[in-house]
This record gives structure tokens, C-alpha cells and sequence, in this order.
């Protein structure tokens, strides 16, 4: 079970514990997964199990993704309907939150580590943070001018 994203704990069963993927590959189909709509873990879910089993593998990993956190939601909507005024719920949904920021960062910063090693690659990532966080543009300006830069760049120094 994972709150404030699970994409650290199923990064970690598909790379680390059932080596499913390599880091490499998990990266690439992650980096698709982002360009798709939706949540990207459910997107991820999907293609992973497209890709092992088919059109039923597809469906059978995003039913086994979301089918228990859907029914701890709605027990968990239903408790803070009744508590939620109260002054220790409010606290520990604080306490909830802090960490939830604290497992996005370290996920970010554990599958940013390989691609970050080519100078190129951190360079553009600057930018993109600089652009975002920096000028606050938004993101699909930074996807329409980055994406052509990146991909120019890529194809001149992959041999």
C-alpha cells in the first residue's frame, strides 16, 4: 500500500525485487507512460501488462493496480466524512503529506539518476526546471520547445 504515489514502491518490485524491467527499460516506458493521458502509473500498469499478456494482461494489471486502493479510498472517504473536523485527523493528514512530498522527491531523484550522468541530459533538465518553476510556463509550451531540442540533439550524438 502506498499513499502520495506508488510509483517508488512499483518501481522498486519491477526493478529491484522481480527484476521485470532494468532501470533503462523502466525508464523509457515510464517516459511514454508520462507523454499518454492519465495517471502515469495506471498508464504504466497498462502498457507493462499489455506488454507481457496482451490486451488481458493489460486489463488484469490495471483491475490488480487499482481495486483495492479504490475500496480503501472510499472506507477512507467515508471515516473522514464523519472525523475529518476533528483537530488529530487534521494533524495526521499533515504528517501524511510531508511524507507523501518526501517519497515523489526521492522517486524523482532515484529515476532522474542514470539519465542525469550525460551532461546533456542535465542541461535540459534545467532548463525544463528553470522554464516551469522559474518563468512559470506552462507545460505543454515546454513540451512543443523542448521535445524538437531534445530529440535534435539526441539524434546528432546517438550513434
Amino acid at each position: 500500500m502506498g499513499f502520495g504515489g506508488v510509483l517508488p514502491i512499483i518501481r522498486r518490485v519491477m526493478v529491484d525485487d522481480r527484476r521485470w524491467l532494468t532501470q533503462t527499460e523502466f525508464n523509457e516506458l515510464f517516459s511514454l507512460c508520462q507523454s499518454l493521458p492519465g495517471a502515469n502509473v495506471v498508464n504504466l500498469s497498462f502498457a507493462f501488462g499489455a506488454r507481457e499478456g496482451g490486451a488481458s494482461g493489460a486489463v488484469a494489471a490495471v483491475t490488480g493496480l487499482l481495486s483495492a486502493p479504490v475500496s480503501i479510498v472510499l472506507v477512507l472517504a467515508g471515516l473522514y466524512a464523519r472525523f475529518g473536523g476533528l483537530a488529530p485527523v487534521r494533524h495526521a493528514l499533515l504528517g501524511l503529506a510531508a511524507t507523501a512530498a518526501g517519497l515523489a522527491l526521492g522517486s524523482a531523484l532515484r529515476i532522474a539518476s542514470p539519465i542525469l550522468t550525460v551532461p546533456r541530459n542535465m542541461l535540459l533538465a534545467a532548463a525544463v526546471y528553470g522554464l516551469a518553476f522559474g518563468l512559470h510556463i506552462s507545460l505543454p509550451l515546454i513540451v512543443l520547445g523542448m521535445l524538437p531540442l531534445s530529440l535534435a540533439l539526441s539524434w546528432r550524438l546517438v550513434p
